[in-house]
């Protein structure tokens, strides 16, 4: 049991660092974005992804699994490091940097939902383990899911069909 509870805690806890690291990516989008709709729901999604990783922290200390401050400053060199892709332009974001990001987000928040639904597969035999709870997390996160997809389609077709530049009233 020891090596199954030990592997729970690295799983976690890779879990933890990619929450943090997505979390910061999501941060920096939303405060890059210029005030508007696209911003407000990234600073609303903000605040959920807030939630869920303080959801994990709690599964975590449920479980009795202590987090690893080693992995949460790996997501956070992670999400620095993701910064220096190439995007196009050296100095300066990148009609790409959107629709990049927002991949990135998409990517972080499956490997979320897999969390969950692993998770909600050990509630059968944890009894710390709320399946409910899990089934909520799940479904924010096919929510949040749809809601990046619907953003990054919509990145794709301004940054492709208008060159990265918003269309002048009278271009035709």
């Amino acid at each position: 049991m020891k090596r199954t509870t030990d592997l729970l805690a690295i799983y976690l806890n890779d879990h933890l660092a990619g929450s943090t690291g997505g979390l910061e990516l999501l941060r920096r989008a939303a405060r890059a974005h210029p005030p508007g709709a696209v911003a407000q729901q990234l600073r609303e999604l903000v605040a959920e992804v807030t939630e869920d990783r303080d959801e994990l922290l709690q599964i975590m200390r449920e479980l009795g699994i202590a987090p690893r401050r080693s992995r949460v400053l790996l997501g956070r060199i992670g999400e620095l490091t993701g910064r220096l892709k190439t995007n196009g332009r050296l100095l300066s974001r990148s009609p790409l940097s959107d629709i990049l990001e927002l991949e990135a987000m998409r990517l972080g928040v499956e490997g979320k939902a897999c969390c969950w639904r692993t998770l909600r597969a050990l509630a059968e035999v944890e009894q710390r383990l709320d399946p409910l709870r899990l089934e909520r997390l799940l479904h924010r996160a096919d929510e949040q899911a749809t809601l990046l997809e619907t953003l990054r389609i919509s990145a794709v077709s301004d940054t492709f069909t208008t060159g990265g530049r918003t269309p002048r009233p009278d271009a035709r």
